[in-house]
């Protein structure tokens, strides 16, 4: 194995580790003390009609940006865009999982109640989320062309991430089949630093991933959002200029569609991505 790609392990499995135990540990530290009714702020019903606790996302907020910290390989510039990416959307997605409210949803809801000069927690997020997109971007790429493409596809990642939210798990096993490949392409071409800022974001999620799908934890905006602006930001220092507008044109049209289109039931009618989503979840109930 060329030692580029023994250094891409090394420092993928470091990032992955790191993650994944900072992640857990947040998260028995968050839920230690929790009500036995999960009653509380933290606390939504799920599909179901049942409680959860949404204490999972600020467990992967902590999980992955203590991972950027001392993750081995990474640039300062590249560290310090993860940072501000990660912890940057999870505060963001925080305030709206806390004080968000459901008169208005989606991009085109919070534009259109901005527009009539109603500030919405989603709008507020939505602008920070693309402020703290760009100020990542700023820190790894070359030039302004270059700054609001990246800074577009980390904030669009981030909120994509978010409405894929809405299932046991889905989320994160989104991001484990997209970022996955991108963790591997790291390792096959020798970029050390690429594998360890990829694998980062994928340690902590698959390290919540039981009490996702066990149904006693969901990411929420904080962790859902975080999750999706790291993998962007990854995927971002990877891929060339085509992939990256690409992936942005991606983005958009999944973000656009889901306006219009529910993505549960598009995943429900095709037997294949139904088979995945309901992979290592509770049945179905049956009336």
């Amino acid at each position: 194995m060329p030692a580029s790609r023994a250094r891409g392990l090394l420092y993928a499995l470091a990032g992955a580790a790191i993650g994944a135990a900072a992640a857990r540990a947040a998260y028995v530290a968050f839920t230690r003390n929790r009500p036995a009714d999960l009653s509380g702020r933290w606390t939504r019903k799920n599909h179901r009609g049942e409680p959860i606790t949404l204490l999972e996302g600020p467990a992967f907020v902590a999980g992955s940006t203590a991972a950027a910290a001392l993750a081995p390989g990474l640039t300062p510039r590249v560290r310090a865009a993860a940072l501000l990416a990660g912890a940057g959307s999870g505060a963001l997605g925080a305030y709206d999982d806390l004080y968000g409210t459901t008169s208005s949803k989606g991009f085109k809801g919070h534009l259109s109640a901005l527009s009539r000069g109603e500030v919405t927690s989603g709008a507020i997020k939505i602008l920070g989320i693309g402020a703290t997109g760009l100020g990542a971007a700023a820190l790894v790429s070359q030039g302004p062309a270059d700054i609001l493409v990246n800074g577009a596809t980390i904030a669009g990642t981030a909120n994509l991430a978010n409405l894929f939210d809405l299932r046991p798990g889905r989320a994160i096993k989104v991001a484990l089949l997209t970022g996955g490949p991108l963790l591997a392409a790291s390792l096959l071409r020798g970029s050390p630093a690429a594998a360890a800022l990829a694998a980062v974001p994928l340690g902590a999620a698959a390290a919540l991933l039981p009490d996702d799908l066990g149904e006693r934890a969901m990411l929420g905006d904080a962790g859902a959002n975080a999750l999706g602006a790291l993998l962007g930001l990854a995927a971002v220092t990877k891929l060339g200029k085509p992939g990256r507008y690409v992936l942005l044109g991606t983005v958009v049209a999944l973000t656009a569609a889901a306006e219009k289109v529910s993505f549960t039931k598009v995943i429900a009618g095709n037997p294949v991505l139904n088979r995945i989503d309901m992979l290592g979840r509770r049945p179905a109930e049956t009336v």
